[in-house]
């Protein structure tokens, strides 16, 4: 059989993996020159030329430092992208963030003549299909979608000067920019009117509210309790490393142990804590909240007030001439914490005084998403660990970061993995956010499934019930999506491949089924899904597979891929060559040499994108001439989705417990598929419906399927009735209806 490869006939590039194309939520940013048109008629040539590079200069300046992608000049618009090829989770935190920039830089920057320039820009988001290949600056047509035009229209109803924000932008920044919402405003072809916000500015850094009792992590508090209580008790200093995804509860722990670790044998422990934003304006503002939160320093004191505080501060720990000079330079630090000599020079003090504050009291510092800070940060705290160390003081470092983050001077840390909820656990948290937020406990069932064991993902969709979601059929939250995408943008090209690829596939994942939707020779994804292992995106199963271990990367995953291409890989999922299955030997070749499929090396077959769509209609028509009848007399794929639903993280199989316990002697025989059958793939064999002895289809549904195959010709014994008629050693072949998978379509819970 041939390997069909997914290729665009318009572009002649081999992408980097098997989808060079891919569906996704994106921020784009569309800037425009108010009253250009009157401006450049009343200018010479030259002069609009040098206008014209000045602008350009400017703006392409911002975009970049903010990590966005110029994908066309419009006369003298701009358009930008930000997500396009990987994602932070802050897209859009991002772009409005380089439209403020873009503002002030032009109000900071002398024009010809002394013009001054005055734009409007518009940030939007939403879906677009992105060519991967072409993500670069100049990179026209990249993107493709409906947001596109929407950011074009949003520019012409901003304020000269100002920001204008979709209703998905202002969502997405909520808590970190300032915002005002705007009456809607009338767009052509849109009703009803589209409401707008303005952004204002950044907004102050500051700690998450967490309230309520916290559930389950009890063996994790006191893990870390104990920890920080030997570095304190034995003047051993020790730094904990709390590591978790998005919406672990990473944030909620740190909290709790702030409140719950007061004392160790008698002795005021005290904390310093500080939270990291997400692009600081300033490398070293972690530092500078610290400073802050030892001193108690407010961001609304004034120069007075801060002055008072840090000498208040410093005298127990300084001699009076060292704390004249030390309160100058942190005052300076905290005003520009910019990574300058001047800035660093402050950052040596702050280190200096948090080291005497810990000979005197016990001390514990503590620094929030360290992920986000910059590798100034992580130096800081690196020289603060050393010096501690050697002094041998009662002092305790702990951070709070995601798996992917990779320390710059790793070592010291004894890293915690945080792992998801117990089913127990999660469903307890459900019932509490749901009580609080007056929505029906009864949820909790139709809840549980979709939240993996993270309490962010729990909060994220009570929030959306509170929003106003429609219980029978909850969308995806808006932030869980941001967080998953960007987990799955960590990733390299083949662990990105093969998690996609493996969303397609219903109930259990398995490696060779994985081969064959990505056209790989068999065994080449083992690598790759033991790294998803390992990283804890899959989780072994104890059947032969895998399962996601959060139901949110499955949906990501999949929604991530061309709904051309989610066909060919389900297809290409079940597709076995027909020789295989059409002739047996009596010693049948090892599966190892081969492949699950028996197939040897395949060849590649070029498939433009157009066609894709007839040959899948060719399969429909396939369905419909085998498919039996539905329960309405209907036939085809649809009658066949409502007879046999697709088992997912909600409904995996579970293991036969009498199976499991059968002897060797009793053990059942494995038959293989007559020719032209597709053999069962662990996901397909647990959605085919089978009927029990009472003549229920569905019953048995949820219990995997145990493979069939055939008996060499030298074992001894285990003759059934597959063996009957036939001479010793030879295997005779039991025929089965050909497997029917519907292809046009992921299931809705998938």
């Amino acid at each position: 059989m041939t390997t069909s490869i997914i290729v665009d006939t318009q572009r002649t590039v081999t992408p980097l993996w098997p989808v060079p194309q891919e569906r996704r939520v994106v921020t784009v940013l569309f800037a425009d020159i108010v009253g250009s048109t009157a401006l450049v008629d009343r200018l010479d040539p030259e002069d609009v030329r040098a206008l014209q590079r000045a602008y350009f200069d400017t703006v392409a300046g911002v975009l970049h430092r903010w990590h966005g992608v110029v994908e066309k000049y419009i006369g003298d618009a701009v358009m930008a992208l930000f997500g396009a090829r990987h994602s932070d989770g802050f897209d859009a935190y991002r772009a409005v963030r380089a439209g403020l920039e873009i503002q002030a830089a032009l109000d900071r920057r002398p024009m010809v003549d002394g013009i001054r320039l005055r734009v409007r820009v518009g940030v939007a988001t939403g879906e677009v299909v992105a060519d991967l290949g072409d993500v670069v600056t100049g990179g026209h047509g990249v993107a493709s979608g409906a947001v596109i035009t929407t950011a074009a229209r949003l520019q012409e109803y901003a304020a000269p000067g100002a920001v204008a924000l979709c209703a998905a932008t202002a969502r997405a920044t909520a808590g970190l920019i300032t915002q005002r919402q705007l009456t809607p405003v009338p767009v052509a072809g849109r009703v009803p009117p589209v409401p707008v916000w303005h952004a204002v500015g950044p907004v102050r850094p500051g700690a998450d509210r967490h309230d309520g009792p916290l559930i389950g992590r009890r063996r994790e508090l006191a893990t870390i309790h104990d920890q920080l209580g030997a570095a304190i008790r034995d003047r051993t200093p020790r730094w904990i490393s709390l590591v978790g995804p998005t919406g672990s509860g990473r944030s909620r722990l740190l909290h709790e142990l702030t409140r719950g670790l007061t004392t160790v044998d008698g002795l005021a422990v005290r904390w310093c804590v500080a939270h990291c934003q997400p692009y600081p304006d300033q490398v070293l503002a972690p530092v500078a909240h610290l400073l802050r939160s030892l001193a108690g320093i407010r961001h609304s004191d004034g120069p007075a007030a801060v002055h008072d505080r840090l000498v208040a501060a410093l005298t127990p720990l300084f001699p009076p001439t060292r704390v004249a000079t030390a309160v100058p330079a942190l005052q300076r630090m905290l005003t520009t914490p910019d990574g300058s000599a001047a800035a660093l020079a402050g950052a040596a003090i702050c280190r200096e005084v948090l080291l005497r504050l810990a000979a005197h009291r016990p001390l514990i510092v503590a620094v929030d998403d360290l992920d986000r800070a910059a590798p100034p940060v992580s130096r800081f705290l690196h020289a603060l660990f050393g010096a501690a160390t050697e002094r041998g003081l009662p002092l305790a470092l702990l951070t709070v970061h995601q798996p992917q983050w990779a320390d710059t001077r790793p070592g010291p840390a004894r890293q915690m993995t945080i792992g998801p909820l117990a089913t127990v656990q999660s469903g307890r948290l459900l019932r509490h956010l749901l009580t609080r937020a007056g929505q029906p406990v009864a949820l909790v069932d139709r809840l549980l499934p979709l939240v993996g064991g993270r309490p962010g993902h729990a909060a994220a969709y009570v929030t959306s019930l509170v929003d106003g979601a429609d219980p029978a059929a909850l969308p995806l939250p808006e932030a869980v999506r941001r967080a998953v995408g960007a987990e799955l943008d960590h990733l390299d090209g083949e662990r990105r491949a093969v998690l996609m690829a493996a969303g397609t596939l219903g109930g259990l994942i398995s490696g060779a089924a994985v081969d064959r939707a990505l056209g790989w020779t068999p065994g080449r994804s083992a690598s790759a899904l033991r790294k998803l292992v390992a990283a804890g995106l899959l989780l072994p199963h104890h059947v032969d597979g895998y399962a996601f271990a959060a139901p949110a990367l499955r949906q990501v995953a999949v929604e991530r891929l061309p709904r051309a291409l989610r066909v060919v890989f389900q297809r290409r999922a079940v597709d076995v060559p027909s020789g295989d299955a059409g002739h047996l030997d009596a010693t049948p070749p090892d599966p190892r040499a081969r492949g699950v499929n028996g197939s040897a090396a395949r060849s590649a077959e070029i498939v433009r994108l157009d066609t894709v769509g007839t040959r899948t209609g060719r399969l429909d028509a396939v369905f419909a001439a085998l498919a039996p009848a539905g329960p309405g007399g209907g036939t085809g794929p649809t009658a066949l989705r409502r007879g046999s639903p697709t088992p997912t993280m909600a409904t995996r199989p579970a293991a036969s417990g009498s199976d499991a316990n059968r002897t060797a002697g009793s053990r059942r025989l494995r038959a293989v598929a007559s020719a032209g059958d597709v053999p069962p793939t662990p996901a397909t064999a647990a959605s085919r419906p089978r009927r029990s002895a009472g003549g229920d289809p569905f019953r048995d549904i949820g219990r995997p399927a145990v493979p069939i195959r055939p008996t060499p010709a030298g074992s001894a014994g285990h003759r059934t009735l597959a063996d009957a008629g036939t001479a010793p050693g030879v295997v005779r072949a039991i025929p089965r209806p050909p497997l029917i998978r519907p292809l046009d379509g992921l299931p809705a819970t998938a």
